[in-house]
């Protein structure tokens, strides 16, 4: 990487990092702290207070990956940054269930997800977007294990309000890095013809990876209905879940840079579809266990479930950017980052009906099938070539000249 791209990666990743960092506190203990507002003995109305964040999410990613075309990478993603922060400091202030649901879906709201991707896809080059993308990846899997195990013991000393609060405040801490760490929108993106959402809606590459990101958040957040209670089955005290869950994450990080080296020998399908495929497999595991559960094989299916879906987390948003109209990138993660955001809430939704209604061997049945369904649909892709870059260009065209 250059300087400006290591310099674009770590600040957006840091952004990402910060922001999912504040999410991901409340998701361990949300259920146990909400139960304790007005109106919070319904799992329905829990439930819905969880998972409204990623509606508002998904319903509004596609305008601000349209307004990321047209105004600006940056000044959109400060406008999110600070309705996402609007949302935290409400539902910290919420005195009811029902403000906490209102707090949620304007976290929701700030739908920048699709905004920074599309900046770092403007300020790296094709040859080094997969290892950019999969520092944000990395990044958000770290915060994920980190939360697990501060979660529990900052519910304990400050509440939800608290960790509310914090998210708020790291919201605001991202504005400064947006503002003062990562470099400006290349010259040229601001030159270019403005995409449009007709541009993306029948792009059959893009399509397939629209699928895919529905299929794996809806099945990662499916399957976290059902997981905590196999772990319990199986002997683990909840307290202790982070003891799985950590190893598990960390361990994958360095499954996950094998990545690189297959991507430049070619290997980039084999790769992307052998991630579907263990996921799959993993689903299976999961239902096979899920009668008796055994710790070791929970433990060993865990980590073959986030060295996919880290390897996943990677290679699509790169490979989005990369066959995407370069006029259209907003709206074409937009529209990727509406369907992630629409699989958390279908997953949770879901999910939670299906362990209720046909039990975790039901649910896991219903994941494996979806990721047979994804692989089928995933199997004619062929990697993407890579783009000249700018500079590139001009050098070719002085050359020729």
């Amino acid at each position: 990487m250059t300087p400006l791209e290591r310099r674009a990666s770590g600040s957006l990743a840091t952004i990402f990092a910060a922001r999912m960092l504040g999410l991901f506190l409340v998701l361990p203990v949300f259920a146990l702290e909400a139960a304790r507002y007005p109106g919070g003995s319904d799992p329905a109305v829990v439930g819905l207070a969880m998972g409204i964040y990623g509606l508002t999410q998904g319903l509004l990613q596609i305008p601000f990956g349209l307004a990321s075309d047209r105004f600006g990478r940056k000044k959109v993603i400060v406008l999110g940054l600070l309705v996402f922060a609007a949302g935290s400091f409400l539902a910290a202030a919420a005195p009811t269930l029902n403000w906490l649901i209102a707090g949620r879906a304007l976290q929701g709201a700030g739908a920048v997800s699709a905004a920074v991707t599309a900046l770092l896809a403007d300020q790296t080059r094709d040859a080094v977007r997969t290892k950019a993308m999969a520092l944000v990846g990395a990044s958000i899997g770290l915060m994920f294990a980190v939360s697990l195990v501060a979660a529990p013991v900052l519910a304990a000393h400050i509440g939800l309000h608290g960790l509310f609060a914090i998210t708020g405040a790291l919201a605001l801490s991202c504005i400064a890095v947006v503002v003062w760490w990562t470099p400006p929108a290349p010259v040229e993106h601001s030159s270019v013809p403005r995409g449009r959402l007709a541009d993306v809606l029948k792009h059959g590459p893009l399509l397939r990876l629209d699928v895919g990101v529905l299929v794996l958040h809806a099945v990662q957040l499916a399957m976290w209905v059902a997981v905590p209670a196999l772990l319990v089955q199986s002997g683990l005290a909840r307290e202790s879940h982070w003891l799985v869950y950590l190893p598990a994450v960390l361990a994958s990080f360095f499954v996950m840079g094998g990545v690189f080296p297959l991507e430049r020998r070619g290997y980039l399908r084999a790769v992307f579809l052998g991630a579907i495929g263990l996921i799959l497999l993993v689903q299976v595991g999961l239902l096979a266990t899920s009668a008796h559960p055994s710790l070791p094989v929970l433990a060993g299916l865990l980590f073959l479930f986030f060295c996919g879906f880290n390897v996943l987390e990677a290679t699509q948003p790169s490979l989005a950017s990369r066959v995407a109209p370069p006029h259209a990138r907003g709206a074409a993660l937009g529209v990727y980052n509406t369907l992630q955001s629409l699989g958390f809430f279908a997953g949770g939704a879901v999910g939670g009906w299906l362990a209720k209604n046909v039990g975790s061997a039901g649910l896991f049945t219903a994941c494996a099938a979806l990721m047979l369904v994804w692989l089928v649909v995933a199997w004619p892709m062929r990697a993407p070539q890579s783009r000249p870059t700018a500079e590139e260009v001009l050098a070719d065209e002085a050359q020729a000249t």
